[in-house]
């Protein structure tokens, strides 16, 4: 058996319909051989488009994903529901659909645009005294949910006609699009449910950031070593934190979990931390009184880390 490799980056994989996350992230793994590995921000079976996967020290990063904002692009069919609000689920309802203008459903879509409060699906990865929601849903048992605040910054309709309606909605983490769906079809007086979910971005990223697993398979067979040269460095994912440079010694002392100082700067909050030669050390957090202290230490080789 071949051994582990130490392989430290992120792949924003365009994930399949079909398929788990886990097991898109599972196949790539194999795919590089690594060690390590986890993903952020898992996506349905049946939905596709951005799954940033991390390998090794990266994995570090996931939390960081986690809460990043993302933009879908949503198809719906109104008319009907489903008891898991997507085409994977069993009708469950009907109703007519009823003939809005173009114009029309943008006024009811740019209604959500904004913080609300949502309440989310029973087909959910959510807990409940323990147990998955989804469990319980599957057994046939409703329970109560608590709604839990969400942000929508902008929805663009891009299609409506007769019982199809396309949208591109950017929001914070936490939305449940499928809710959103059955919310703006309530609002229009009809049903609805997602047929088609595609996720183009999280964070900064974007859709040409992405990689497909059939030309991941194809390079992991004609050309292996190519493969690790379209992973992104780990503090790729952190370009909204402002990057900061500390000397050798200091950068000794960061990575070994003490509070160093910092010339020239009083920001506060969360920040990229260098040392000599761009090497990425870590995430630290600047309290506004010219230090920083370590949040996030990363041991990655020098050069290994986005222009700062």
């Amino acid at each position: 058996m071949t051994p582990k490799q130490a392989v430290d980056g992120l792949l924003l994989l365009n994930k399949p319909s079909g398929i788990t996350s886990n097991r898109a992230l599972q196949i790539v793994k194999r795919l590089l051989n690594a060690k390590k590995a986890g993903h952020t921000g898992s996506l349905d079976p049946s939905a596709t488009g951005m799954l940033p996967l991390c390998f090794g020290e990266a994995t570090k990063v996931c939390a960081y994903l986690l809460d990043a904002d993302k933009t879908y692009r949503v198809t719906a069919r109104l008319g009907m529901a489903t008891d898991t609000a997507d085409a994977d689920g069993k009708e469950i309802d009907t109703a007519a659909v009823p003939d809005l203008s173009a114009a029309d459903w943008d006024a009811i879509l740019q209604g959500f645009v904004g913080e609300s409060r949502q309440i989310p699906p029973m087909y959910s990865a959510l807990k409940q005294d323990g147990k998955r929601l989804y469990e319980l849903a599957r057994k046939g048992e409703v329970v109560e949910r608590a709604p839990r605040r969400i942000r929508i910054d902008e929805i663009v309709l891009l299609e409506a006609a007769g019982s199809r309606l396309v949208f591109r909605v950017s929001c914070s983490k936490g939305t449940y699009i499928r809710t959103l769906v059955e919310d703006v079809a309530k609002q229009a007086g009809t049903l609805a449910h997602t047929t088609r979910l595609h996720r183009e971005t999280v964070g900064h990223f974007r859709a040409a950031d992405m990689v497909d697993l059939e030309t991941l398979e194809t390079l992991a067979h004609d050309d292996p070593a190519s493969l690790t040269e379209r992973l992104l460095t780990p503090d790729s994912a952190l370009r909204a934190f402002p990057a900061v440079v500390v000397d050798a010694a200091a950068a000794t002392r960061f990575s070994g979990g003490q509070a160093v100082a910092v010339a020239g700067t009083s920001a506060t909050g969360l920040a990229r931390v260098y040392g000599d030669g761009e090497r990425f050390l870590g995430v630290g957090e600047l309290p506004g009184d010219g230090q920083v202290m370590p949040r996030r230490v990363f041991q990655l080789p020098a050069k290994k880390s986005v222009e700062i």
